[in-house]
């Protein structure tokens, strides 16, 4: 129920109150005995019947005609109240049911305009992804063309190639032949002299100064006891500059394995070695200081 209509409620309710106020007064003045509005009677010893008699009934008369009056002027305020509160009720009613219609108006509107921006986003929804569909359309269409024609050229110059080709394979299949001979006999010439220095003193010098660069650069923990005997892997690139350094086994504590691990690191760059055969990236090296 909205605010006009409650308004309307209370003000039949206030004008229905203030008639029944008056229906009970009018009601309570219609009952009261007229003789109590006559004046006390006058103490006359010599007085005429009839002149008495006569003065009282036009006092009667009077008073009767004066209630009449009072209670026709009562029942006319009635009416009047009456007729105002069932026209104040008509216009609280009128006015309730105006404010009604005007909401049901807005609301209709509203309605209406949501509905159509829906509608409108919908359209525009659906010419967009109409757009879009569209042009995948043509570009696929314009891909489709570019790669036959692509395919018409390739295969062209696949036929015109075709003699060429078979030409071409036979002097790359011989020079390939000459250069995988030239290539085994190399790799062999090359893992022979490997094999020759790995055995030889070179190999016993390169890790020597290595192990004895690591050493060097050991900073021995205060807790270090003696008899240190770790394995250590270290990663290198070419110029000696080492990428990594990890302890793999080792005798010591904690602290002694960071402390290798940090000697590695502040040995870099490491010695290169004397044959370019005895370079790997990758090295494991035995780390005992001599205590």
């Amino acid at each position: 129920m909205g605010d006009n209509t409650r308004s309307a409620f209370m003000s039949i309710g206030l004008h229905g109150l203030i008639v029944l106020v008056l229906l009970f007064a009018a009601d309570f003045s219609l009952h009261r005995n007229p003789t109590d509005d006559q004046p006390a009677p006058i103490d006359a010893t010599v007085v005429d019947s009839r002149i008495v008699q006569a003065a009282m009934n036009e006092k009667t008369a009077a008073a009767r005609a004066a209630a009449q009056a009072a209670q026709a002027a009562q029942q006319a305020r009635l009416a009047a109240a009456a007729q105002a509160t069932a026209q104040a009720a008509a216009q609280a009613a009128a006015q309730a049911a105006a404010a009604r219609h005007q909401q049901q108006q807005q609301q209709q509107q509203r309605a209406i305009a949501k509905a159509a921006a829906q509608a409108r986003a919908q359209a525009q929804a659906q010419a967009r992804a109409q757009a879009a569909a569209d042009a995948r359309a043509a570009e696929a269409a314009n891909r489709r063309a570019a790669a036959l024609k692509r395919e018409a050229a390739a295969e062209a110059a696949k036929r015109a190639a075709a003699a060429a080709a078979a030409k071409r394979l036979a002097e790359a299949r011989a020079r390939a032949r000459a250069a995988l001979q030239a290539q085994v006999q190399s790799q062999v010439a090359a893992e022979e002299h490997a094999d020759e220095v790995a055995r030889g003193p070179l190999a016993d010098q390169y890790r020597a100064a290595l192990q004895s660069r690591i050493i060097q650069a050991w900073i021995k923990p205060p807790a270090a006891r003696a008899g240190i005997d770790c394995l250590v892997q270290v990663t290198q690139v070419q110029g000696g500059d080492v990428t990594g350094a990890r302890v793999t086994q080792c005798n010591g504590d904690a602290a002694v394995r960071q402390s290798i691990e940090n000697a590695v690191y502040r040995a870099s760059p490491l010695p290169t070695p004397p044959d370019p055969s005895l370079f790997h990236r990758t090295l494991i090296l035995e780390f005992k200081p001599n205590e």
